[in-house]
């Protein structure tokens, strides 16, 4: 026999807990479900502040955040199944969960997607020697399990992900050789940046790597600069000694469940790449379904948390837990905050490529 839910949340990242604490507060009876042994997806990973606004938590620190949303996702009485791993999305509403060992089935009148992404990777001679992992990877043995997996690193890609994670293994007592780009300039804030200049890393632009090297892990790695189209230049390359290698290059939407629930997918390079098609409201072109989060578009863990809110409010609204006064003027709210954190030249590319996608929607 099913267990059956108003909302089925898959996620419990900021999105996922944004999605599930505004469906349960207005009234709906909520299942989060989570691949991981407990909530807060990234969060738990981030041990620096937040900035932005108060109700972004600013001042917060991330992992202090994930603990204010678990607290209050369980105040309000949402159900957490954890552990579980999603692998079946049906059009009757039904979401197929497996713990390893056995499959459950539950329902839900409303399906919330926010399944996150995945990191990007590089492949190069050496790329699989032990030694050479994700920039995600550094920040969960770190700053979760605290354990360092290294002591010299060099950091490839300077986003905030790559940014961030190199000021945190200084904290860690790693050192931490250089960070190599191959843009001509720093990807990241410039907040970000300073932090790391002033701890005396360089970062050297227009530079990749070419290869790892050594006999049971890394030992050396072998640069160069590249030309305008990013390929290696000739000639110019030069070895560094180290022993980890932190690949922060980026983030893919995870659109597997979204693919297999039926969404219209849509492609956008300023967002990340293939993402399901979805309007300002969250909801997508499969019925029932709604998406938030990385899912939706690579951004910050704020505007992850407002879109899910989104999602929560418009499945809400759309069980009829909210009138449609009530439900417009939620919306204002969290629009005027999502257009707020999409500001600068980073965030408004990103919210004319979503504006696109909305459009595309109607």
């Amino acid at each position: 026999m099913r267990e059956a839910y108003d909302v089925i949340v898959v996620g419990a990242g900021p999105a996922g807990l944004g999605a599930a604490i505004e469906a349960k507060k207005h009234g709906a009876s909520v299942l989060l479900l989570d691949e991981n042994s407990r909530p807060g997806g990234q969060l738990f990973k981030q041990i620096h502040k937040f900035f932005g606004s108060e109700a972004h938590y600013a001042g917060t620190r991330g992992y202090l955040i994930g603990q204010n949303l678990l607290a209050e996702a369980e105040s309000l009485g949402v159900e957490f199944r954890l552990g579980v791993r999603v692998w079946g999305v049906y059009p009757d509403g039904g979401v197929t969960a497996t713990n390893g060992e056995t499959s459950e089935r539950y329902f839900g009148k409303k399906i919330v997607l926010a399944t996150g992404a995945t990191e990007n990777a590089l492949s190069f001679p050496g790329c699989t020697l032990p030694g050479v992992m994700t920039a995600g990877a550094v920040q969960t043995m770190i700053n979760v399990q605290h354990v360092l997996p290294g002591r010299r690193f060099v950091v490839v890609g300077s986003g905030n992900v790559g940014l961030i994670v190199t000021y945190q293994l200084l904290q860690a007592g790693a050192e931490v050789v250089c960070i190599l780009e191959a843009a001509q300039k720093i990807n990241g804030y410039g907040v970000h940046a300073s932090k790391v200049k002033r701890a005396g890393v360089p970062v050297l632009t227009g530079h990749t790597i070419v290869s790892a090297c050594g006999k049971d892990g890394v030992e050396s790695i072998v640069v160069s600069k590249v030309d305008a189209c990013f390929c290696p230049v000739a000639g110019s390359e030069e070895t560094i000694e180290c022993d980890t290698v932190a690949l922060a290059v980026g983030l893919s939407p995870r659109v597997e469940l979204a693919g297999v629930s039926g969404c219209r997918m849509a492609y956008s390079p300023a967002l990340g790449g293939i993402l399901p098609l979805h309007g300002a409201d969250m909801e997508t072109t499969s019925k029932n379904i709604l998406v938030a989060g990385d899912l939706t578009g690579i951004e910050e863990a704020s505007t992850a948390l407002d879109e899910g809110r989104m999602a929560g409010c418009r499945a809400a609204y759309a069980l009829g837990y909210l009138s449609e006064q009530e439900y417009e003027e939620n919306k204002r709210v969290l629009l005027e905050r999502l257009n707020a954190l999409r500001c600068g030249p980073f965030g408004e590319k990103r919210r004319t490529a979503k504006e696109a996608l909305w459009n595309a929607m109607e």
